[in-house]
């Protein structure tokens, strides 16, 4: 099973993103920020990252950098899920190593035919 870690200040968009992954076959990390996503990426093998773009402790660009300057996450898929839009803030996320951008707010849907593409499950 292909596993993903939600990254999210917000507890709701946390709550919407695991419901929508877990009914599409994925399991579900939660973290409540970049810090904490650091520190559970060092417990849970990951197959894809979910990351808000502002957070306190550490924010997305930041947890995307250092996500892919540990070995073996050079070709994670990491999609950024935020409500910024302006071409500038996606450049930097680029830069720093986001797969994809999702705006919210979003419908789960939406976000699920991203992380199909990025990250699809093999068929049994």
């Amino acid at each position: 099973m292909k596993r993903v870690m939600a990254v999210d200040d917000s507890a709701t968009v946390r709550l919407v993103l695991k419901e929508a992954l877990i009914e599409a076959g994925y399991d579900v990390v939660e973290a409540r920020d970049g810090q904490d996503a650091l520190e559970k990426l060092e417990i849970h093998k990951i197959d894809m990252l979910v990351t808000d773009l502002n957070m306190p402790r550490l924010g997305g660009i930041d947890l995307i950098r250092s996500v892919r300057q540990k070995p073996g996450n050079r070709f994670m898929p990491i999609i950024m899920l935020t409500n910024e839009a302006q071409p500038e803030m996606k450049n930097a996320g680029k830069a720093a190593g986001a797969s994809g951008w999702v705006t919210k707010p979003f419908r789960p849907e939406q976000l699920l035919a991203v992380v199909r593409m990025v990250c699809p499950i093999p068929a049994v």
